[in-house]
C-alpha cells in the first residue's frame, strides 16, 4: 500500500468510501453488514487506514454500518471521516445535534477528519451565515479534540469554492474534490487543484471513476490504452492519472464488493504516474466522451449583453453540458436551486438575440428549452 504523509500521519493513498456499500435486495438503505465487515477486514489487513462516510449515505445507514465494522479494531489503527450534511438546508441550524448523533452512530469519541459537506451554489450563503454557527461550532469541537482535522468537500463551481476559502480557508486543512481525467477540464477540476496548491491545502479525491463511467471504456479507447500499458486495467488508468496530479493525498473509492476492493488494493501497491504521452491519451479519450453531448461554449459572454432576460448563458450552458453528459444527475439541479426562477433556463423567451452574436453558432434557445424540459421531467 502506498502511504502519504499528512501532519505526522501516514495515510493510505487509497481510502475506502462508504457511499456504495453492498446492500440486500437492491435496497440502498438495507446494508449487508456481514459483507461490509469482510470488506473492512480485508482493507485493514492490506493496509487501508482511511474510511470515509457521511450522514446521508445509504439513507442514513452508512455511518452506523461503518461504526459497527470498525468497532472491532483499535481506535488508533484507522482514521474515520464524516461530514456535516449541508447539502440539506434544513440541517443548517442543527449542527450541534447532528454532530452528537454522528459520534453515537459511528461509536467513536472523536473524528479524525470532519468536513463541511458539498459546498455548492445552493448552500454557500448558508454555510457563510454566522447565525448558524456551523464554522464556529466545528472549530470548538476541534479545540476540544472531538475533531482532529477539519476540511470541506466541494461540488460547486470554482467561484463558489473561492468564496468559501476566502471566508474559512485559514482553517481548512484539506479539501475533497471531484477529480478524474474526465473532469480535469470538463468541470474545471484543474483550476480547483491549482488554487488549493497555491494555498497549500492538500487534495482528497472523490469520484475517481466518475460514478463508474471510467471503469469501462469503448473497445477503441480500451485498445489505445492497452497499447501503451498492456498490463494495466481500464479502472487502474483513472488511478494512475490521480497519482500524476501534484497535491493528491487520499483517493476515495466507493467499492461495493470484495473484487473491486482487491483490484484497487493491487493498483495502489505501487505508484506509476503517467508519461506526457499517456496523459495526453487520457485527455483525448475524455474529450471524445464529452464532445458528443456537450455544446462548444467558450464563455466569451457575447451572448450575455444581448439577453433581454439578463441570463448568465455560459453558466447555464455549462450546467446543460453536465446534465446532458450524466443523463441527469444531481449537480445541475442542485446548482440551479441557487438561481432565482427568473434566471433559470425556463426564463429564456426564445428571442435568439444571443445566437446572433455567438461565435460558435450554438442554438442557445433550443438548448435552454431542452434543459428546462429535462429538469421538469
Amino acid at each position: 500500500m502506498i502511504y502519504k504523509d499528512f501532519q505526522g500521519l501516514r495515510l493510505s493513498a487509497l481510502g475506502m468510501g462508504a457511499m456504495r456499500l453492498p446492500v440486500i435486495g437492491g435496497d440502498d438503505s438495507c446494508i449487508d453488514q456481514e459483507a461490509v465487515d469482510r470488506m473492512v477486514e480485508l482493507a485493514m489487513e492490506k493496509g487501508i487506514n482511511y474510511y470515509d462516510t457521511a450522514w446521508g449515505y445509504h439513507g442514513g445507514q452508512s455511518e452506523p454500518a461503518m461504526g459497527r465494522a470498525l468497532k472491532r479494531y483499535p481506535r488508533d489503527s484507522f482514521c474515520l471521516a464524516t461530514k456535516f450534511p449541508g447539502y440539506d438546508l434544513s440541517n443548517m441550524d442543527k449542527v450541534e445535534e447532528i454532530f452528537r448523533q454522528q459520534l453515537e452512530r459511528c461509536q467513536v469519541d472523536y473524528f479524525d477528519f470532519y468536513l463541511f459537506h458539498n459546498v455548492c451554489e445552493m448552500n454557500i450563503d448558508a454555510y457563510l451565515d454566522e447565525k448558524y454557527r456551523i464554522h464556529r461550532y466545528l472549530m470548538e469541537q476541534k479545540k476540544a479534540g472531538r475533531i482532529r482535522h477539519l476540511g470541506f468537500s466541494v461540488h460547486g463551481s470554482f467561484e463558489v469554492m473561492k468564496r468559501f476559502l476566502d471566508a474559512y480557508g485559514q482553517d481548512m486543512e484539506f479539501c475533497q474534490v471531484q477529480l478524474n481525467y474526465l473532469d480535469w477540464e470538463f468541470q474545471n477540476a484543474k483550476a480547483k487543484v491549482e488554487l488549493l496548491s497555491r494555498l497549500g491545502i492538500p487534495v482528497w479525491v472523490m469520484e475517481p471513476l466518475r460514478g463508474g463511467r471510467l471503469a469501462s471504456l469503448s473497445p477503441a479507447d480500451t485498445r489505445t490504452l492497452g497499447a501503451l500499458r498492456p498490463e494495466e486495467t481500464v479502472p487502474a488508468w483513472a488511478f494512475r492519472f490521480l497519482q500524476s496530479v501534484l497535491g493528491v493525498t487520499v483517493t476515495l473509492s466507493g467499492m461495493s464488493d470484495l473484487r473491486q476492493l482487491e483490484e484497487n488494493i493491487a493498483t495502489f501497491g505501487e505508484e506509476k504516474p503517467l508519461s506526457p504521452r499517456e496523459w495526453q491519451a487520457l485527455q483525448t479519450i475524455a474529450n471524445g466522451m464529452v464532445s458528443p453531448a456537450a455544446l462548444p461554449c467558450t464563455a466569451c459572454r457575447y451572448c450575455v449583453s444581448h439577453c433581454p432576460q439578463g441570463l448568465d448563458i455560459p453558466a447555464l450552458l455549462g450546467l446543460y453540458n453536465e446534465h446532458s453528459f450524466t443523463k441527469g444527475g444531481f449537480i445541475a439541479p442542485m446548482a440551479l436551486m441557487a438561481y432565482p426562477k427568473e434566471k433559470q433556463p425556463g426564463a429564456c423567451i426564445g428571442c435568439r438575440s444571443c445566437e446572433a452574436v455567438c461565435p460558435q453558432q450554438i442554438k442557445i434557445s433550443d438548448a435552454l428549452a431542452r434543459f428546462s424540459q429535462s429538469l421538469a421531467g
